[in-house]
């Protein structure tokens, strides 16, 4: 996968306000911890995640992604009139139909010629998204393109809190498939594609490469419906950093990269756990990486643009720096992209 004419112009971000400490998810779950005698910190130990972020209660994520994309908007000075196509790409959603992607069209101003529609991939929606946005631009369909995500946690962490303090069969182990739905944050991103002939930022698109290991889809398996999700969180690690290190030599063959040619990365955020075993079996240095989820958790497919926004706002990542976006997403998917 190469790309000689896209440019990625801009990615942005929107946070909630309210803040759900580790802390406090621990002391609302004080029924199945004294139940099971847990220690208190565990879930911090074990996840590194000090804090999450809700949105205040009845926000859909429609609404909050025409709020980012008109964040975007404002920061770039685009103009929604060129462009060609908008994809909402997070596991959250309005409605099963429309696609929330029209809502978010049509209240943001963007062109009526214009390709619309939800793309669903677990945490790897958006970074999905971008390579479709990316394809239309290199193949000459359009001249520039956004993606846009919002996910909401609220709804799951409170209903797995009820389930493991209700449910009085839950043993230390059986409990442990439940424990990474408390990681999950809220968070909303958008990224901005162009045809390099109107960027303004230069930040080019190289391409990169994917990877399907399928034969795991079934090690974490969430029923939006009645929000609940079951992950074999080990499991899903350790495969899925096997299937990241793959597709890692595919990667530094598709840009033309080596190792030490990475001056920063942004990847989806998990936890410290998977962080640290990644980077090491990648062989890659950790501190190159930047990290949100101590304080923003999981926040599903808007983590890797949204730490890609603040690294750049925070002078992180300079002008002259290689970039490698480096997402792992349920399924297993392994999605790798370049940036110049």
């Amino acid at each position: 996968m190469k790309y000689s004419n896209v440019c990625i112009e801009a990615f942005t971000y929107t946070l909630p306000e309210e803040v759900l400490t580790t802390d406090e998810l621990e002391r609302q779950l004080a029924p199945l911890y004294e139940r099971l005698k847990l220690p208190a910190g565990r879930l911090e130990i074990l996840t590194g995640i000090k804090e999450r972020r809700l949105w205040q209660r009845g926000t859909t994520p429609g609404t909050q992604s025409i709020k980012t994309v008109k964040k975007l908007l404002t920061q770039t000075g685009f103009d929604p009139m060129k462009a060609g196509a908008l994809i909402h790409g997070s596991v959250c959603r309005d409605f099963l139909e429309p696609a929330t992607a029209c809502r978010v069209h049509y209240e943001t101003g963007l062109s009526s010629n214009c390709f619309v529609y939800d793309v669903s991939n677990a945490c790897l929606g958006i970074m999905s998204g971008i390579i479709q946005i990316a394809d239309k631009i290199e193949l000459g369909q359009i001249e520039a393109g956004i993606v846009v995500g919002t996910e909401d946690s609220r709804a799951l962490i409170e209903s797995t809190v009820r389930q493991l303090n209700t449910d009085e069969t839950f043993t230390r182990k059986s409990v442990k498939p439940a424990f990474a739905s408390l990681t999950i944050g809220s968070g909303s991103a958008a990224v901005l594609l162009t045809h390099k002939n109107c960027s303004r930022t230069g930040r080019r698109l190289l391409g990169g490469s994917v990877l399907a290991k399928t034969n795991f889809h079934n090690l974490c398996q969430s029923d939006g419906m009645n929000p609940t999700m079951q992950t074999d969180s080990e499991t899903l690690m350790l495969e899925g950093v096997t299937a990241a290190k793959e597709n890692f030599e595919k990667f530094l063959d598709a840009v033309q990269w080596k190792r030490e040619d990475i001056a920063k990365t942004f990847c989806h955020q998990v936890g410290k756990m998977h962080q640290k075993l990644l980077f090491e079996t990648l062989g890659l240095p950790p501190e190159i990486n930047f990290s949100t989820l101590e304080t923003l958790g999981n926040t599903g497919s808007v983590a890797l643009p949204t730490a890609a926004a603040i690294g750049i706002e925070t002078g992180f990542a300079k002008n002259s720096d290689r970039i490698a976006l480096m997402g792992i997403g349920s399924g297993i998917n392994v999605v790798m992209l370049g940036l110049d």
